[in-house]
């Protein structure tokens, strides 16, 4: 019964995921339409938001079908790091849009347009209904799976930028400012910027191997060396293979020639540790005994 739960679970969310794309490519092929009709800048710049999140969605989908593939003898770690690889791809291509839409846009400041306003209404009240709704359907998965959460804020934030576009419509339609187009497509490529900007560096720092940010390797060290029978611990690697796994190699030096039975007994120790206090939950330790090796912290491989 448990297991049949699961599996429900498992196909309400990649169903839910699938109606989420499927509505964002409705609303940005029509933002895009709308957007040419109209002369608007705004929702072209909207509709290439949600076209970035139709792609964050889609990987999201891949992603979560992929992640119950199990390993293999050639794919050791499995398609792990997939979603990683096309976040960063998709972060460059985010800011190279923007760019583009504040350059269009300070020419068309320069150089405004008459703008039908009441097509841009419309859609943008179309799009914060169709995000609102997959929004809700996101909602419930988002709290407990960063993957959906991801594609959670991204809806949400689209959500956002179509209420921009919405008050950016009436103003035109009301009162003529046809200026406030131009303002507002500056101030969305800025949000993409700044989210896209974001993911650039957190997804370039995972394919890097870096250190994850929140830990600190002396403070690590420190406290992983307090068992009495360590005499060193050094040659350290710890990098993330995705958001939810760390991993963790290093060189433990011991003060005496131990048995595995007791090295098991340490083992355990720092991999409750490390597991509890960071959050490491993939460890590989090469245990040593008077083995003539450099002993820094960090050895250059």
């Amino acid at each position: 019964m448990g297991h049949s739960h699961e599996h429900h679970h498992l196909a309400m969310k990649g169903r839910n995921l699938m109606i989420a794309i499927v509505l964002n490519i409705i609303i940005t092929v029509a933002q895009v339409i709308g957007g040419i009709i109209s002369g608007s800048l705004s929702l072209l710049s909207d509709a290439l938001h949600n076209f970035s999140d139709v792609v964050s969605l889609i990987i999201s989908y891949i992603a979560d079908s992929y992640s119950k593939r199990e390993a293999s003898f050639n794919k050791t770690f499995g398609y792990k790091r997939a979603e990683i690889i096309a976040a960063f791809v998709n972060a460059a291509s985010l800011l190279v849009i923007a760019i583009y839409l504040i350059v269009e846009a300070v020419e068309r400041f320069f150089n405004p347009q008459t703008i039908e306003s009441g097509l841009v209404i419309w859609l943008a009240l179309i799009a914060i209904a169709a995000n609102g709704f997959s929004v809700l359907l996101l909602r419930k998965n988002a709290k407990d799976n960063m993957n959906m959460r991801s594609a959670y804020l991204h809806l949400f934030t689209d959500m956002s930028a179509s209420v921009a576009v919405l008050i950016g419509g009436l103003l035109m339609r009301y009162f003529g400012w046809y200026w406030v187009d131009s303002t507002l497509t500056v101030l969305i490529a800025l949000y993409l910027i700044y989210m896209g900007y974001d993911l650039l560096k957190s997804s370039f720092k995972v394919l890097m191997l870096f250190t994850p940010d929140d830990i600190n390797l002396k403070e690590l060290r420190a406290r992983i060396s307090e068992d009495a029978a360590i005499k060193n611990v050094h040659h350290v690697h710890i990098w993330q293979l995705n958001e939810q796994e760390i991993h963790l190699e290093a060189h433990v030096d011991f003060y005496e020639d131990l048995s595995l039975s007791q090295f098991d007994r340490i083992l355990d120790s720092m991999e409750f540790i490390l597991k509890e206090e960071y959050g490491i939950n993939h460890v590989n330790i090469q245990p040593e005994y008077q083995k003539d090796d450099a002993k820094d912290i960090i050895v250059q491989d």
